[in-house]
């Protein structure tokens, strides 16, 4: 599997209001724009440094995934995503390397991005997210 480069770091924040003004006004960075993925139950907000980019994640649902993340972990650091050319390609790789997968096959997430979660059972603890953008 050929990974392109770390695409983004997700971090879980109670409120992206209140989350970005570390990264804006500590930081300096820039808020690149935010936008709601139903399906995942959460509003995402991107600020880009150099060839990546930090994502600020908050829950639109008590139920989704980042709400359940921040009751039992609290907010900080969420997941890892790499960018690869073929995710398609390299969940069959992982597959047949017996990785455990939260996503058997790609969705849409963030930005339109072909997306996939590996569990964090098979990474170590680390929830890490595969990206494809086209």
């Amino acid at each position: 599997m050929k990974i392109t480069k770390i695409d983004h770091l997700g971090i879980a924040v109670p409120s992206i209001e209140d989350g970005k003004k570390f990264w804006t006004d500590v930081l300096g960075l820039e808020l690149e724009g935010s936008e709601t993925v139903e399906e995942q139950k959460v509003t995402t907000a991107f600020f880009p440094v150099g060839q990546s980019e930090v994502e600020l994640l908050e829950s639109t649902a008590p139920d989704g995934p980042v709400a359940k993340f921040i009751e039992k972990k609290g907010a900080g650091f969420q997941h890892v995503a790499f960018q690869v050319p073929d995710i398609v390609e390299a969940l069959e790789e992982l597959k047949e390397k017996g990785i455990k997968l939260i996503d058997q096959t790609p969705r849409i997430g963030a930005g339109g991005a072909k997306i996939a979660f590996l569990h964090p059972k098979a990474t170590g603890g680390i929830l890490v997210e595969l990206c494809q953008r086209d």
